[in-house]
């Protein structure tokens, strides 16, 4: 496993990269061909165990993931930015390295980002409420994930940067379970 040092600086790295006005790549277009290639790396046994092997030489490896992203018709720089992860031999941390990339780029842009978990799907109603009240508490635009979690019994949690905002069932009744044995 990659250190967490070193999948941010190579996250970092393509976020400049991304965000400068000589790109010519849009953020999302970056951030969606990024996942496709990890898609399709992470759908084959056998590709991850070349691209994983050190066996396979990095000139092979560089085949390999070229023709990958011919087929997935990815742009240049991110075609560049897998190459060099290839060549420093950090490609098992793509997926880390994108995690890393997608929330730098939304720190650039202004978003925080909020993990909501509930206990059953909410409604796109519910979302947008859910989102505005985010945004008020955050002071900011925030970037929603949506999780389901049935054990929750009913409400939501929201974790919020390092804020947990806990309004499920599950919830109360430990802070009523804790009331009750303290006295």
């Amino acid at each position: 496993m990659t250190s967490t040092a070193v999948v941010n600086r190579y996250a970092s790295a393509l976020v400049d990269v991304v965000v400068s006005s000589t790109a010519g790549i849009d953020a999302a277009l970056a951030v969606q061909q990024l996942r496709q290639f990890a898609a399709a790396i992470h759908s084959s046994p056998d590709l991850r165990t070349v691209l994983a092997s050190p066996a396979v030489s990095i000139a092979r490896k560089r085949l390999v993931i070229r023709r990958i992203a011919a087929a997935l018709q990815v742009e240049r720089i991110i075609l560049n930015f897998l190459l060099v992860l290839n060549d420093h031999r950090r490609a098992e941390a793509l997926a880390q390295v994108i995690e890393s990339f997608e929330i730098l780029l939304d720190e650039r842009r202004g978003f925080v980002r909020a993990e909501v978990v509930s206990a059953n799907e909410l409604t796109a109603e519910q979302r947008d409420m859910l989102s505005a009240e985010l945004a008020k508490l955050a002071g900011s635009q925030v970037r929603m994930r949506f999780a389901v979690d049935p054990e929750l019994i009913g409400g939501v949690t929201a974790r919020l940067g390092s804020r947990v905002y806990d309004g499920s069932v599950r919830g109360r009744l430990t802070v009523m379970r804790q009331r009750l044995t303290v006295n």
